[in-house]
Order: C-alpha cells, then structure tokens, then sequence
C-alpha cells in the first residue's frame, strides 16, 4: 500500500430517487425514512457506507489489501481472531499482539482504513477510528411516500391454497418515493488517514464507489437510483483551510418544478474556484 494521504477533503454528494424506497424503516413496516418534523426524506450513512461496500467488495473481489470486514453473512469476531494468529511474529517483536493485530486488519481490510471499526467484541484487536465519514443524507424537498397494494400469483403453502379455493393470490404492501433529491455532506480526516492507513489510492477508489454505487445495487425495491453530483473540496494541508460549513454553505440547490418528478428540475450550483478560500481547490467530479 502507498503512503496515507497529506490533504483534507470535504464533500458533497447529491443522488436521487424516482419510483422507490432509498432506504426502508425496519421499525415503520419498511417504510422510506422522514424527518417527522419538516417531511424531507432521510437516508443514513449507515445505507451509504454499505452501498461502498458492496461496490468495492464486487470491483476488488475481497482480495487484500481491499477486503472487506463488514460483509454479509461474516462472523466479525472470527475475522478478528484470524488477525490474532496472523499477528503472533510481529507481537512477539513488539511485545504488544493488540496494536500488531489492529495493523493486519487495517492493512487487509479496505472498509477498516476508510470508516473504522471496534475490534474488541472478542479477541481484542483494538479500534480504528476511521477517516472518511458521511452525514444522514437529506431531501432538498419534502417527500409524500406513496403505498401500494401488489398481487403475486401464488401462494407459498398447499393450507394457503385450501383456505383460497384454488384461486391462489399473495397480497402485500410496497412504498415508493415519486422522486426526491437528496443531499449528502462528507468529511476525509488527513491525521485519521495516517492512523488507519488510508491511501492515494484508497481515496481514489472511493470516489470511484461514491460515484458507481447505485449502478450495482439495482432492485425492484428501490426503483431508479443514481449518483448525481459530486462536489469535492481539497484542502492543501492536512489539517484544512477553511471550516468544512463554510464551503458547503458555498454550494446551492434549486427546484425549478413543483413538484420536481427529475434532476432536470433542479438548478445545483458549484462555487468557482476565484470564490474559494486560499488553500482550498473546489473539484466537480460527476
């Protein structure tokens, strides 16, 4: 792996949705998230960083160094283990297995070096506080989720068969968002990147995911979704040049129909570089 990044990074990310559900409530039937309080749709990091996930865990083929820890059907605790028993030569040469075992996971996992992890759920091989991190995603508009009652034709058991004389329907509930646009905001910490490792190339196949994640994740469920803009701001030093709210608050969105039903809606406005702060560069990525 190269050297961790030298520069700071801020973003934005706008994506959207037409005709589905970007990020079911398990708690409200499945139902797409709101913010009860002002009606615009929610989608959590926690959706977001499973989407990177799962795009890197696809393009890399879980082969190290861009393995990935938290995957579906993994038991965490044996992963951890494993990095135990790989880790025993270098803890004997440096008297301390913890931190030799929290150096293999970063350097074997691409997820760990990026959004962290706690490692201490069994054998203990520490924490990595990870340097990128995204904020709950939030619709420029308010959202009306729509329900709809779906029909399959068959059943799943011979009773059910019985109970219906023959006639053989399944009925069930699916929500779906007409459209939305949602706005994200992310942070890349340069002295989180050195603790983890998180390298030129990490950061490179991270903007590749942010971008291509939802071009991968295709599902009757979530109906069309696509990454829209993605707006960076580099910093020269590691530390940063500006406060990331000041250059966020740099850039404008605009619904231009009521109610939007498209991106073609929408006016996204990206500051020129002659408005940035020094030592700040503004970067239009998609």
């Amino acid at each position: 792996m190269s050297n961790a990044i030298q520069n700071r990074y801020d973003f934005v990310l706008y994506f959207d949705v037409k005709d589905g559900n970007p990020n079911g409530d398990p708690d409200a039937g499945n139902m797409p998230r709101v913010d009860p309080e002002t009606g615009n749709g929610l989608v959590t990091d926690v959706c977001l960083k499973r989407k990177v996930r799962n795009y890197v865990q696809l393009a890399k083929k879980c082969i190290a160094p861009f393995d990935i820890f938290v995957k579906e059907k993994a038991v965490l605790n044996n992963l951890i283990d494993e990095a135990h028993e790989q880790a025993d030569v270098k803890a004997k040469e440096k008297g301390e297995k913890t931190d030799a075992a929290r150096q293999f996971m970063c350097a074997k996992y691409f997820d760990i070096r990026t959004f962290g992890a706690v490692m201490s759920t069994g054998k203990n091989a520490g924490q990595v506080r990870g340097p990128v991190q995204f904020t709950f995603a939030r619709s420029v508009d308010q959202v009306v989720p729509s329900e709809h009652t779906i029909t399959r034709m068959a059943v799943a058991t011979p009773a059910e068969a019985e109970k219906q004389g023959g006639d053989n329907r399944t009925m069930g509930r699916k929500f779906t968002i007409p459209y939305a646009l949602y706005r994200c905001h992310g942070f890349i910490s340069a002295p989180l990147a050195e603790q983890s490792g998180f390298s030129e190339e990490d950061l490179e196949l991270f903007w590749d995911a942010v971008k291509m994640m939802f071009e991968h994740d295709r599902s009757a469920a979530r109906g069309e979704m696509s990454a829209r803009k993605l707006i960076v701001f580099k910093h020269d030093s590691a530390m940063g040049n500006a406060p990331a709210h000041t250059l966020f608050d740099m850039v404008s969105d605009k619904s231009n129909a009521s109610p939007p039903r498209g991106f073609t809606d929408y006016t996204v406005t990206v500051p020129k570089q002659s408005a940035m702060p020094q030592g700040v560069t503004v970067q239009d990525k998609l």
